[in-house]
């Protein structure tokens, strides 16, 4: 009796997958410390799911500094990523050092098994996103990629209505995300170090503002690849961002549709917000959870229906979940995710051409 209520209870604590499902903290690696949303890994180390078993970070000042203010042993720390997860052997590294750094988290994980993290954007440039996306599949690691806008539950529901049709074919996305700029909103100094320097962020409001429009229009639009990007950029803050551009438009035209993404650091307050227009209707994502939808009457007139979301459902209400489903492999990402590989590696190849397209001031076509 007894054997068989143990085999009746290990089949039932079989996954779909045909094995006990792991529910052990997933152990993880902080590589840097000097990114501005460090502290939600750090404060996820509170959790059940998850725990921090090593960081990297040479700068011991801003280690203490965390480390005291989040109760996480300074034992923990180490001077490179290498010598972190040689020691501390984590399944997984998060990123949240500069994104110069993202390539290099690759070139130490990948080999060894590592899953990794980064912050948006993958990486500074197209040529390191290729590198880390050879070395990723090389050695079949998983490779993501956060950003806010990902927990939004409006976007959800945006691209939910624009599958089912509610709008009809896309023909126009505008996504704009901005704020006062790094130094007006107070960021730390050693993120603010960083941000503002062309080389270990890649640009200015460009990269850290325009990734997320190309985010969601590879998203939105089933991986599309546009066929052609044009941007216009400025320094209108030359005093707080002396090296850098602070103000860009990028102009993505595809087949069918055409999307414009508004990236600032001049904007007196922050928005991240994002409209779609199909031929019948459109869709208002004003916030993380606050959407309308405007369906067309006659030349001017329309339908509004305004709808209240609650968080986006478990894991995808937390990057953390997110990373955690993926690599106990409870989760699989449908194509193109905005957290995916092959949808950032498109948004790459979107921001490299658009600071070519500012740079010549033509239009980059991109190959298919």
């Amino acid at each position: 009796m007894k054997n068989l209520t143990f085999l009746f209870a290990l089949f039932f604590g079989l996954t779909h997958f045909g094995f006990a499902q792991d529910t052990s903290p997933l152990k993880i690696g902080v590589a840097g410390l000097d990114h501005g949303h460090v502290g939600w890994v750090l404060e996820a180390n509170k959790r059940t799911d998850l725990e921090i078993v090593g960081i990297a970070e040479p700068n011991r000042e801003l280690a203490e500094r965390y480390a005291k203010q989040h109760g996480i042993p300074m034992d923990l720390v180490f001077d490179s990523i290498e010598e972190m997860v040689e020691k501390t052997k984590p399944e997984a590294v998060t990123g949240f050092g500069n994104t110069f750094q993202h390539l290099e988290i690759v070139e130490v994980c990948a080999p060894r098994g590592i899953h990794v993290m980064v912050e948006k954007p993958l990486a500074v440039s197209l040529e390191h996103a290729k590198k880390m996306t050879e070395l990723a599949q090389k050695y079949q690691i998983h490779l993501l990629t956060n950003y806010e806008t990902s927990w939004y539950a409006s976007n959800e529901k945006a691209n939910e209505l624009v599958e089912a049709g509610k709008i009809g074919e896309v023909r126009k996305i505008v996504v704009r995300d901005g704020h006062r700029g790094p130094k007006k909103i107070g960021v730390g100094p050693e993120f603010l170090d960083w941000l503002t320097d062309p080389e270990l962020n890649g640009a200015g409001a460009l990269m850290d503002f325009g990734c997320y429009g190309a985010n969601l229009s590879t998203w939105l639009l089933d991986g599309q690849k546009p066929k052609s990007v044009t941007a216009i950029t400025q320094q209108l803050n030359p005093a707080d961002n002396p090296k850098v551009e602070d103000e860009a438009t990028i102009i993505l035209t595809y087949p069918t549709s055409q999307t414009i993404i508004e990236a600032s650091w001049n904007w007196p307050i922050g928005i991240k917000d994002m409209a779609v227009y199909g031929l019948t209707g459109a869709i208002f994502a004003d916030d993380g959870n606050n959407i309308r939808v405007r369906m067309a009457e006659g030349y001017s007139g329309f339908q509004e229906e305004k709808i209240n979301l609650s968080p986006r459902a478990k894991p995808f209400d937390d990057p953390f979940s997110v990373l955690i489903a993926v690599v106990r492999g409870n989760l699989s990402l449908s194509p193109f995710d905005p957290y995916s590989l092959e949808n950032n590696l498109i948004v790459m190849e979107i921001l490299q051409a658009a600071k070519e397209s500012a740079a010549r001031g033509e239009t980059i076509y991109l190959n298919k």
